[in-house]
């Protein structure tokens, strides 16, 4: 063995730098990402930090002092708890129904080749490019037509309209990955088309439908364009706290704004927590 050899292997492993790059530029960036962090999360803190304050009017818009009442009556305006129960409900059932949709959609674009492919691709990117405005009155307008009342009815089918393309990219994204020839195999053994996509197909995809569930449930309980178009005199929470900008901003609306984000981090948390099991077993 040489004596480069022997050095290179008695050497200690040094980890390699980029040549020529500044030290000052590693903190500059890591200094915009934090003010860039800063500036996504300083609103939801604040909404936070608002729901333990007790105002002294009608408008939760200045800190005053700290208490804990708010928590203790979040249902204190039957109004704003019905406007939240509808939001859910909406959000719960248009996720379902698209969910289903959207998940056959994306199976059927990777898997199938047929004409006019590129048409329906182009169909389904629509909703996510378009401004919602466009398309909130393009909905009233057939609505309209169809001599249809706005109301819970077309908020969910609004919804749904919107909420299937967000499910199919998400999804399809997943299913691009998939060996088909576990199909294949699966019914070479001896297994039906239903048995192999309930037992083969459907468990390897599912981390990507779980998280097209959690981003349609969220755009659902979050739209306020497309919804106030369509809703007529049914008011989601969204639309509630639009309202109550004008009149009064009880605390109760951060509270419950904060409990929805709370619940959501957990779910986070349990799939986050679910998936790294399933991979260290």
């Amino acid at each position: 063995m040489t004596s480069v050899a022997v050095a290179a292997a008695t050497s200690p492993d040094v980890p390699k730098t980029v040549k020529g790059t500044p030290r000052w530029g590693d903190w500059a960036l890591r200094i915009v990402a934090g003010l860039v962090l800063l500036y996504l999360f300083l609103p939801i803190f604040v909404i936070v930090l608002f729901s333990f304050n007790k105002p002294a009017g009608k408008f939760n818009y200045t800190w005053q002092e700290f208490t804990f009442d708010n928590w203790t009556h979040p249902f204190k305006y039957p109004d704003l708890t019905a406007a939240l129960k509808l939001s859910l409900n909406v959000a719960a059932v248009s996720t379902a129904v698209a969910l289903v949709l959207g998940t056959l959609v994306a199976i059927a674009l990777v898997r199938q080749r047929f004409r006019g492919q590129k048409a329906v691709d182009t169909f389904l990117v629509l909703p996510l490019t378009a401004p919602e405005v466009v398309m909130g009155a393009s909905l009233l307008t057939l609505f309209l037509d169809l001599g249809w009342a706005t109301g819970y009815v077309t908020i969910l089918i609004a919804h749904i309209a919107f909420e299937v393309s967000f499910i199919a990219m998400t999804v399809r994204a997943r299913v691009r990955g998939f060996d088909w020839t576990l199909e294949d195999a699966s019914m070479d053994l001896g297994a039906s088309p239903t048995r192999t996509f309930f037992k083969v197909t459907l468990p390897l995809i599912v981390p990507g439908i779980v998280a097209a569930a959690m981003l349609s449930f969220a755009l659902s309980l979050d739209d306020f364009i497309i919804t106030y178009f369509v809703s007529g005199s049914t008011v989601t929470y969204p639309l509630y706290v639009n309202a109550a900008v004008k009149a009064a901003v009880p605390p109760q609306i951060n509270v419950l704004a904060t409990a929805i984000l709370v619940i959501s981090l957990v779910l986070l948390m349990a799939g986050t927590l679910y998936r790294r099991k399933r991979i260290d077993a």
